[in-house]
């Protein structure tokens, strides 16, 4: 677990919302699960960013979400608890490990490599990817 105050529950509530609120509540559960794994890994791709506040709003490599009209109020309670759902630990592939995840155009496939690391699956429009084995 990870520490956290009421600001990273919102701000977490908020991305998933965000990222994710067409793809459900499965979805934001993935989208949660991702900025989680990067607090915890230890890449050099996270290395200055280790609160989920730091992690949302890291540049490059933060989330385009933050610029969106569904970022900007506070989260519900229903998305503050889906937060505190992945803060807590649970896990939900194909996001277990994933540190990245993108939107390939309408029609298109997923690629095999993204960012330098491998497909795990796709989930509805987004394209989960995570590192080899044992690097986070």
């Amino acid at each position: 677990m990870i520490e956290y105050n009421e600001l990273d529950v919102d701000y977490l509530g908020r991305a998933m919302r965000a990222e994710a609120i067409g793809e459900g509540e499965y979805g934001m559960l993935l989208v949660g699960n991702v900025i989680i794994n990067r607090v915890l890994c230890n890449s050099p791709d996270f290395k200055n960013a280790t609160t989920i506040q730091e992690i949302i709003f890291q540049t490059p490599g933060g989330f385009a979400c933050i610029n969106s009209n569904l970022f900007r109020n506070p989260s519900t309670t229903y998305e503050k608890k889906l937060a505190l759902r992945v803060i807590k630990g649970e896990k939900f592939w194909p996001a277990t490990r994933a540190l990245w995840y993108y939107a390939p155009e309408k029609g298109d496939k997923c690629l095999s490599t993204w960012l330098n690391q491998k497909l795990v699956s796709r989930y509805k429009n987004h394209c989960f990817y995570a590192p080899e084995e044992g690097q986070c």
